[in-house]
């Protein structure tokens, strides 16, 4: 499978924040809000925070274990285990939660960056080991974002009136979706191994967090990845010190509380958090703990708590309390050996809010990263954008900036004024001159005229542009056409876009190719085309 790559900067696609693209430049601004730079440099000072604190490696490879216990486990990710007992091995992690099918294209992205990293980081730190992982946001309840699936231009639902923990759930009801599936991409080359890959996933295990290991592991296992599932009494047991501190203290709050003011000087505020962030999880549930008085209440239930019942309760079954976004990351990193982070620009908006979090837990903060993003262009597509002469790069601009662009470049007329302003504007400079001379009262008088002559100069440009627009609704139509294909929905294809369609096109071998054309510290977008 032939592929090419270009890459551009994440600034001249038009798709990301000014706080993404201003992390990328390492403006100033940021600097306070983050613990280390992305470079080789970073994730070695990220270590030496690492290694003076400790994991509780024997906790974490014993759930491991017991999460694969139903999987074929092998070759490198048996490796990969084996490695996370040692004190000199470290992790490369990103997060997501179990979208059904996977969801969007990123997802796949994130991963395979992550992946890359930590080879990056064994090649050029041979001393250390590094585990790529995957830690799944299985205990989120937003069913209305991880439910559905755009694939093939429609937007597939999953109907189940299931709550709480997405991860939790039951897979049922999933069966139709999965004959939708089958029957628009079935017929492609990787059609069959796509449908028994979703089969075996969601008909064959009992909860949504188990069958996203199972496809997650089927995927990537070649590489060495783990997947953790999060939610485990084990795990939430090693996070109960943080947990009892968030109860009584409220401490993210008041940390965060430090940092948004200073944030929000510059950028968008992402997650402002709540006095508590934790959620009371349990059954068919997940709702926010809110402190009520002396005591708490679990929001739009019943359910109350003296102080001393909420600390026994705690202590009693940790695995009911779930942080929200803003300790999920200090849970994550608090029980994996982290030295880097990788994630989207909206997890980097929040992330570097917590800093403050992560020092009032006493948790090292790690390397952040922006993850990987792909543009995946078929031939066809390539070769009609050669056709109209507008390279690819090109085609993050907005439809009638394309539109204006080749209008300008095929005519065999004027629609530019600028000369002409230019001499209209020097005209009035000189009559400005000698008018000045005779009355100075003549000035505001003069500003006014001129302002009126340059409005109706760049009216009637864009008349003369729009006019001229008529000749071209051909080009017009392939410029709509092209970019629909290429931004469907209007948004960047990863954000839109699910990955089955694309395995059923061209299988495992499109996972190689990614990975082939990831880069690893060096952040910046890639177009990459595909073949018919």
């Amino acid at each position: 499978m032939d592929c090419t790559a270009q890459f551009i900067g994440y600034e001249q696609t038009g798709a990301f924040s000014r706080l993404v693209t201003d992390y990328l430049a390492r403006n100033e601004n940021l600097r306070p809000f983050y613990a280390y730079p992305v470079s080789l440099a970073g994730l070695r000072e990220a270590i030496r925070e690492r290694e003076s604190h400790p994991t509780d490696r024997t906790t974490l490879v014993q759930v491991l274990q017991d999460q694969y216990q139903s999987l074929p486990v092998a070759g490198p990710v048996a490796r990969s285990l084996e490695l996370l007992e040692k004190e000199t091995t470290f992790t490369i992690t990103t997060a997501h939660q179990p979208n059904i099918f996977t969801g969007h294209l990123y997802f796949i992205y994130k991963i395979l960056h992550t992946i890359r990293v930590a080879a990056y980081a064994k090649q050029e730190m041979p001393q250390y080991d590094f585990v790529p992982v995957y830690f799944m946001g299985s205990e989120d309840a937003d069913l209305e974002e991880l439910g559905h699936i755009y694939a093939g231009g429609e937007r597939m639902d999953w109907n189940t009136q299931q709550t709480g923990s997405v991860g939790r759930m039951s897979p049922k009801g999933l069966d139709p979706l999965i004959r939708k599936l089958e029957g628009e991409f079935g017929g492609l080359p990787y059609g069959p191994d796509m449908v028994a890959l979703c089969k075996k996933a969601y008909g064959e295990h009992k909860t949504i967090q188990e069958a996203t290991l199972y496809l997650v592991h089927t995927l990537f296992a070649e590489y060495g990845l783990v997947v953790l599932i999060p939610d485990s009494e084990r795990l939430k047991r090693l996070f109960l010190p943080i947990l009892q501190k968030e109860l009584s203290e409220g401490f993210s709050h008041t940390a965060v509380s430090q940092t948004i003011p200073r944030l929000s000087a510059h950028y968008k505020v992402q997650a402002a958090g709540r006095e508590l962030n934790l959620f009371y999880l349990k059954d068919n549930m997940r709702n926010r703990i809110v402190r009520e008085g002396d005591g708490f209440s679990v929001f739009d239930t019943e359910l109350t708590f003296s102080e001393a019942a909420m600390q026994k309760e705690v202590e009693t079954f940790p695995d009911r309390f779930s942080p929200n976004v803003i300790l999920r990351g200090v849970f994550q990193e608090m029980i994996l050996p982290g030295i880097a982070f990788i994630g989207g620009g909206g997890e980097l908006a929040y992330w570097l809010e917590l800093k403050e979090v992560f020092r009032a837990a006493g948790v090292p903060y790690p390397v952040l990263l922006l993850r990987n993003s792909f543009l995946l262009v078929k031939q066809e597509w390539v070769q009609k954008a050669k056709q109209l002469d507008m390279p690819l790069p090109l085609w993050f601009s907005p439809e009638q900036e394309l539109v204006n662009q080749l209008v300008r470049r095929e005519t065999g007329h004027q629609l530019s004024l600028k000369k002409e302003l230019a001499e209209m504007n020097a005209l009035y400079e000189r009559i400005s001159g000698f008018a000045l001379e005779i009355d100075v009262t003549l000035q505001q008088h003069i500003a006014a005229l001129r302002a009126r002559a340059v409005k109706g100069l760049n009216t009637l440009e864009k008349k003369l542009l729009k006019a001229e627009k008529y000749h071209y609704e051909a080009h017009q139509r392939q410029i709509r056409m092209i970019r629909n294909a290429l931004f469907p929905g209007g948004s960047l294809q990863e954000r839109r876009d699910n990955f089955m369609p694309y395995y059923a096109a061209y299988g495992k071998e499109l996972i190689h190719r990614l990975y082939e054309h990831s880069l690893a510290l060096e952040q910046q977008f890639c177009i990459m085309t595909l073949p018919d």
